[in-house]
């Protein structure tokens, strides 16, 4: 059933798409219906007038849900679906021809040949102003001068048109020409073009890690794919065409004989090592220069002419050719389209790093299935599923092995007959470290379980330790003096600060990221639980003390519930904190959680991978969220109602 839905997932998404449509604009209609029949019964700032309102949140949720499925390429897929394998073809005629746009005025202001005169010519006038003085002989100082200016009358031999060889002139128009025919073949359609066997039977796209099919499925695509083959070979002998007028080829080998000699003397000369340096290094750079000018590569401007009209006229062709793929291109494909590079096409702008809805549901199906065995999970760990716990490993976490050695007596030792007969304390300390067998109970398992337990266990501790004593530090004058400077210490110091120290000490298991976590709970709770308290309403407090209450009563009746909304916020604040640096301290050490996977995927590229840990974190962040907005409402009803 799961692969079905898989590879039909376009068709599914479609359904989804029209649902989406009609649920906003559903949510829209009773939205306003409901403002207009309660705008005489509210006030603004009511309180009261916040409450309701799902039919806005039904608005939010489809439009966000429209927003992600439109720029992720979703409707597209959806409603188009060959046209990610026609855009394929036409990426393949495009990176056949690219070559031959790289030197024309395409996707830059200029010819080729254009920045290589303006560059060549601004780096020979440099490097004729920074000849080193005192390091030449006169007559090799004489030689330097001559090599770059005869490489300035090489960027000037090139540059004329007239000369330009017959042979060169013919290649470039013949290359034109073939251009030329490529736009006619594009033009005359693709009537009777039928896709083959193999490209029919390929998986649609987005259902495999390849994404868009290469083979071209639909008879337009075949017309781009065969167009393409012919375009690579023009490509091809264009690369191979050369300007090297006789003038050229003379002066380069004049030129080559200079170096070659400047060489021969920096090698067999007897120089102190500063100046062997600074021989070397201002040849080489002669040199390298020179090398960008002895391969024929720079025309005239007016000889390539001919071909960027052939290939505007190409481009014009190819434009036609698409049809309505253009359409479809511009307002379903946001972004630069697809693209062909090496053996695969990939989608580029915002589809390459937003997956669709629809392939984060897959991924995460993938990752919710408890069978391993079958590829599901993450890593060798399920994503969330149940397994039986020893009770003796839970013995082994709470227990700490320092509570037995603190008992009166010794441990055992062997007798003189070679044999161990274990005391009291022995067994104690088996029980401690787990060793005991005491049953089994099912437990939950798995990435999204480990990175809870984290979280929850440090709030526990830290809501444990940190809400006593911020009620003392803001009732008792010992208490805040004391221990405010050491909570003000590290508070303000961010959690991933702390991370790499603790980590160290503690390693990569479970301990180090707790007691991060705790640190972070810890503080919070202490600030919230202090603020509560020490803001309490002193007539309460006096009225409490005229009734003859005790010290006690009044903590416990009078400043604790005064505290208690301070210390619920500021517990949920808390949660927040804690969830965002735990995934932080997966990422940096560890095998298993949430930031783990997220930092395997982010090292892979797996965008889809990435969104999936992203909408786990952000909903087991929402429910955490709307836990603790239930909790408040029972326990502090009263709250903002004063």
């Amino acid at each position: 059933m799961l692969n079905w839905l898989s590879y039909h997932r376009a068709d599914i998404t479609a359904v989804i798409i029209i649902g989406l449509v009609l649920a906003f604009i559903w949510s829209v209609y009773v939205g306003r219906k409901e403002t207009a029949a309660r705008e005489t019964d509210e006030v603004f700032g009511d309180p009261e007038r916040t409450k309701g309102g799902w039919y806005w949140a039904v608005c939010g949720i489809s439009a966000l849900m429209l927003i992600w499925f439109y720029f992720s390429w979703g409707m597209g897929r959806a409603y188009f679906p060959q046209a990610a394998n026609e855009l394929c073809q036409v990426g393949k005629l495009n990176e056949a021809v690219s070559p031959i746009k790289a030197s024309l005025p395409v996707k830059s202001r200029y010819y080729k040949s254009t920045d290589l005169v303006v560059r060549n010519g601004e780096q020979l006038a440099d490097i004729q102003l920074r000849l080193p003085q005192g390091v030449f002989t006169p007559a090799e100082t004489a030689t330097l001068v001559s090599i770059t200016d005869q490489s300035q009358t090489l960027l000037a031999i090139y540059s004329d048109p007239a000369n330009l060889s017959p042979e060169a002139q013919s290649h470039l128009a013949d290359i034109a020409d073939q251009l030329d025919g490529i736009s006619e073949r594009l033009g005359a359609g693709y009537d009777g073009l039928v896709p083959t066997q193999e490209a029919l039977d390929q998986p649609p796209w987005g259902v495999t890690e390849d994404e868009i099919p290469i083979l071209p499925t639909t008879p337009r695509g075949v017309l781009f794919d065969v167009v393409s083959a012919d375009a690579a070979a023009i490509a091809k002998d264009y690369a191979s065409v050369r300007n090297m007028p006789a003038d050229a080829a003379s002066i380069i080998d004049a030129v080559k004989a200079d170096i070659a000699a400047l060489k021969e003397a920096n090698k067999n000369g007897s120089f102190d090592e500063a100046t062997a340096k600074a021989r070397a290094d201002y040849v080489k750079a002669v040199e390298r220069i020179f090398r960008r000018l002895d391969d024929g590569v720079i025309f005239p401007a007016a000889s390539l002419v001919v071909i960027n009209e052939a290939v505007k006229r190409l481009d014009n062709a190819i434009s036609d050719a698409k049809g309505g793929l253009n359409f479809v291109q511009g307002v379903f494909l946001p972004g630069e389209g697809v693209v062909k590079s090496r053996t695969i096409c990939t989608e580029q702008g915002s589809a390459r790093w937003l997956p669709k809805p629809s392939d984060v549901i897959a991924t995460f199906a993938k990752l919710a299935n408890p069978n391993l065995e079958s590829g599901g999970g993450y890593k060798g760990t399920t994503l969330l599923w149940w397994k039986w716990l020893a009770i003796a490993d839970v013995v082994d976490f709470l227990v700490p092995d320092g509570l037995v050695d603190i008992l009166p007596g010794a441990y055992g030792t062997h007798g003189a007959d070679g044999t161990f007969q274990p005391n009291y304390k022995d067994h104690l300390l088996a029980f401690a470290q787990g060793e005991v067998s005491l049953g089994y109970i099912p437990m939950l398992d798995g990435h999204i379980w480990d990175s809870l337990f984290r979280v929850l266990v440090a709030l526990a501790i830290g809501i444990l330790l940190g809400v006593p004593l911020g009620i003392y530090m803001g009732v008792s004058r010992f208490f805040k003096s004391f221990f405010d400077p050491l909570i003000e210490l590290y508070r303000p110091v961010p959690p991933l600060a702390w991370a790499p120290l603790i980590l160290t000490i503690f390693g990569i298991q479970d301990d180090g990221k707790i007691f991060l976590l705790f640190m972070v709970a810890f503080a919070i709770m202490v600030i919230s639980a202090r603020t509560g308290a020490s803001g309490t309403q002193l007539s309460k407090i006096r009225a409490s003390h005229s009734l003859g209450a005790t010290n006690r009563q009044i903590l416990r009746n009078v400043i604790l519930p005064n505290a208690l909304p301070e210390i619920l916020t500021g517990a949920r604040i808390a949660i927040g904190v804690c969830w965002g640096t735990l995934v932080a301290a997966e990422m940096l050490a560890g095998t298993t959680g949430i930031g783990f996977i997220e930092n395997v995927a982010r090292t892979v590229s797996d965008y889809e991978l990435i969104w999936v840990t992203i909408l786990i974190m952000g909903l087991l962040g929402l429910a955490f969220d709307l836990f603790m907005r239930f909790l408040i409402s029972k326990l502090i009803p009263w709250r903002g109602k004063g």
